[in-house]
C-alpha cells in the first residue's frame, strides 16, 4: 500500500466512483431494506458515497507530499539541509455505525486508500450489507492482496481492533461511551473519535420565518427517525419570534407521520431496533411526569416512533442533556444572543450547531464563543459536506474527518538531513 503511487491509488479511487454510480440503484434498496432509511434520504446517502470517493481522488493529486525545511539557524548547524516528507503511519483499524452504512464507511475507507495505509474495517453490526458491497467494488480494483479486510462481527469480538498494537491508527464513529472506553484501551495508537451529539438551532428574531426555515428544521430533526449525530435536537427560538415559530412547526408537523421507508414521500421511518425505540420512550414518559409538554406526537408502535415535538423540558433530564438519537426535538424560547449562545454550550456535547441571524457580528460572536467543532450560519447543524473537516469538542469526539483531515491523520512526517 505505501508503494502506490498517486496516480496508482486515484485509479483505484475513480473505479469504485463509477461502479457505484452503476450500482446506484441496488445501493439505495440496500440501505433501506438493511436500516429502514427512507428511499430519499437512502438515495442522498449514496450519492454521498459517490462524492466522498471522488474527493478522496481529487485529494490524491493535492496531498502535501513534504517540503523543504531550513536547518542554518544557526552556527552548528551551517552546512546541513532538511526535507520532511509524509509517510503512510501503518496498518490502521476502523470502525463505522449503522446510521450512514456507506458515507461514514467511505470516509474512513476512501482517505486510508488515498494515504496508503492498509485498513481492516468491522461495518456496523446491524447494517453491514452495505460495507460488504464496497469491498467488493474494492476487490475488482488493483489494490495489493491483503490491502484491506472488512469483518462483519459483534462488538465484543472486535476487541483486537482497538488494543493490537500492529494498528497504528483507530478511527471510531459511534457513542462516547464506546469510544472513550476504546480510547482508554487503545495503547500507544493514535485515536480519531467521532462520537454523538446534541445538536442545537438558535434562531434570533431577524431571520424570515418562511416555510423553507420550517421545512429545514423539521427535516434536521426528524429524518432518517432522527437517528442523525448532529440531528436538531434543541431549536432555541428567541423569546420574540417564539409563538410564530412554535405554531408553523407544528402545522407543518401535523401533516409528517412515521411511515413505510419505501416510499418517496417517507421524512420519518422506523428507529433501528425495538430497544433505542423503548429507551427513547422512558426518556419522553419521564420527561412528562416532570412537567415537559407534548405539543405533537408521542406515540410508538414497535420500531416506529411518532415524530415528537416537546417544551418546557427540565435541562437536567436525559432527553434534553444526552443524545436522544430518535424523532424527538425540543422547543425553548430565550431572551437574548449571549444567553442562547450560553445555552448551547451548556451541553456535554459540542459537534456542530446553527445561528440563524443576519447581523455580522452575532455570527462572529457565535464563532468565537461555541464550544462546538462547526458553526453553521443560517442553516440547521445537520449540515454536511464532504470535503469539510468535520468532528467535535468534548463528549463529541476527538479529531476531525473529512478527507483531507483524514489523510493527515493516517499520515506521518519523515525527517532526512544531509551534511553537505
Amino acid at each position: 500500500m505505501a508503494a502506490l503511487e498517486p496516480f496508482q491509488k486515484q485509479k483505484i479511487l475513480l473505479h469504485c466512483v463509477r461502479r457505484f454510480r452503476e450500482i446506484h440503484e441496488e445501493l439505495t434498496e440496500i440501505l433501506i431494506a438493511e436500516g429502514g432509511k427512507p428511499r430519499k434520504a437512502a438515495e442522498a446517502e449514496v450519492e454521498r458515497l459517490i462524492n466522498t470517493f471522488q474527493i478522496a481522488a481529487d485529494a490524491v493529486t493535492q496531498i502535501d507530499q513534504g517540503r523543504m525545511l531550513p536547518l542554518a539557524v544557526t552556527a552548528a548547524a551551517s552546512g546541513y539541509q532538511g526535507i520532511v516528507k509524509q509517510v503512510p503511519i501503518g496498518a490502521v483499524s476502523l470502525i463505522s455505525p449503522f446510521n450512514f452504512p456507506l458515507n461514514l464507511t467511505a470516509h474512513k475507507i476512501a482517505p486510508a486508500i488515498a494515504a496508503g495505509c492498509p485498513f481492516v474495517l468491522k461495518p456496523p453490526s446491524l447494517t453491514p450489507i452495505s460495507a460488504l458491497k464496497i469491498a467488493e467494488i474494492l476487490a475488482e480494483t488493483d489494490l495489493p492482496r491483503g490491502a484491506f479486510s472488512v469483518l462483519p462481527c459483534p462488538r465484543e469480538l472486535a476487541d483486537l481492533l482497538v488494543t493490537d498494537e500492529r494498528f497504528k491508527l483507530l478511527s471510531f464513529t459511534g457513542s462516547d461511551a464506546v469510544g472513550w472506553d476504546m480510547k482508554a484501551r487503545a495503547g500507544r495508537k493514535k485515536v480519531v473519535l467521532e462520537l454523538g451529539g446534541n445538536a442545537a438551532v438558535m434562531i434570533e428574531p431577524d431571520t424570515e420565518i418562511n416555510d423553507a426555515l420550517i421545512n429545514r428544521l423539521i427535516g434536521g430533526a426528524y429524518n432518517h427517525a432522527g437517528q442523525v449525530c448532529i440531528s436538531v435536537q434543541r431549536i432555541l427560538v428567541h423569546q420574540q419570534i417564539y409563538t410564530e415559530v412554535k405554531d408553523k412547526l407544528l402545522a407543518k408537523l401535523k401533516t409528517i407521520k412515521a411511515a413505510d421507508p419505501n416510499l418517496s414521500t417517507t421524512l420519518v421511518g422506523p428507529m433501528i431496533k425495538e430497544d433505542e425505540a423503548k429507551r427513547l420512550k422512558k426518556w419522553l414518559d419521564k420527561a412528562v411526569k416532570k412537567d415537559a409538554k407534548i405539543l405533537i406526537g408521542g406515540e410508538l408502535n414497535g420500531v416506529m416512533f411518532a415524530p415528537t415535538l416537546l417544551e418546557n423540558v427540565d435541562h437536567s433530564l436525559e432527553i434534553y442533556r444526552d443524545e436522544a438519537f430518535g424523532p424527538v426535538a425540543i422547543l425553548e424560547a430565550y431572551a437574548d444572543f449571549e444567553s442562547g449562545i450560553a445555552c448551547i454550550n451548556r451541553s456535554r456535547f459540542g459537534l456542530q450547531a446553527g445561528v440563524y441571524t443576519q447581523n455580522l457580528n452575532k455570527m462572529l460572536y457565535a464563532w468565537d464563543h461555541l464550544h462546538v467543532g462547526g458553526v453553521i450560519i443560517n442553516d440547521i447543524p445537520s449540515f454536511r459536506v464532504d470535503n469539510m473537516p468535520y468532528g467535535g469538542v468534548k463528549d463529541s469526539g476527538l479529531g476531525r474527518e473529512g478527507i483531507q483531515s483524514a489523510i493527515r491523520d493516517m499520515q506521518e512526517e519523515r525527517m532526512l538531513v544531509i551534511k553537505a
